[in-house]
């Protein structure tokens, strides 16, 4: 089991984010977002347990968004994690809070508990749109991601700390507007 602190799209807005997640599913050995049971989101970072309690990794993002508003991030390009398998995911313009929140949370946590990935001078804030891409589908992935020309924007209203698998919350908090 591992816990993760996330910040979710908990609206309507969310929506343009699940048909990208359906188009992108085109290209899956199975669809993988809407297998989750949860709302398009960004994670700051991965503990596995147990390094982490749920109450340390959930005051470290409370103390991280505190005097944060809800984000309204504008999505413009997909790009892609190279590997088997292929990610495609939604890369947002230039956000100085998602920086903020993350470089918070790594000075409450030492981030060597943290996954890889999620750690400081590793960690590309990125919104997930497909984890199992087909290694025979990998050159359509990408030439889909490529030819993407949409402008997206997407508010991101609740902060969270979930446990997975499968994904649960364990807190939440809305942030104000």
């Amino acid at each position: 089991m591992a816990l993760a602190i996330n910040i979710r799209a908990d609206n309507s807005s969310a929506t343009e984010i699940e048909r990208l997640w359906d188009q992108v599913a085109a290209f899956e050995v199975e669809p993988s977002m809407r297998a989750l049971g949860y709302r398009p989101h960004f994670t700051f970072a991965i503990y596995d347990s147990p390094s982490i309690s749920e109450k340390t990794a959930w005051d470290a993002m409370l103390t991280a968004v505190s005097g944060e508003a809800q984000l309204r991030i504008e999505f413009r390009q997909i790009r892609w994690f190279e590997g088997s398998p292929l990610v495609l995911w939604a890369d947002p313009a230039s956000n100085g809070a998602l920086t903020r929140i993350h470089s918070a949370i790594s000075a409450a946590i030492d981030p060597a508990h943290c996954r890889p990935h999620y750690r400081p001078g590793a960690w590309t804030p990125h919104c997930t749109l497909g984890t199992r891409i087909a290694d025979e589908r990998h050159d359509d992935a990408i030439a889909f991601a490529r030819s993407y020309d949409g402008r997206i924007e997407v508010l991101f209203d609740v902060v969270d700390c979930v446990a997975f698998p499968p994904v649960r919350i364990i807190s939440e908090q809305r942030l104000p507007s």
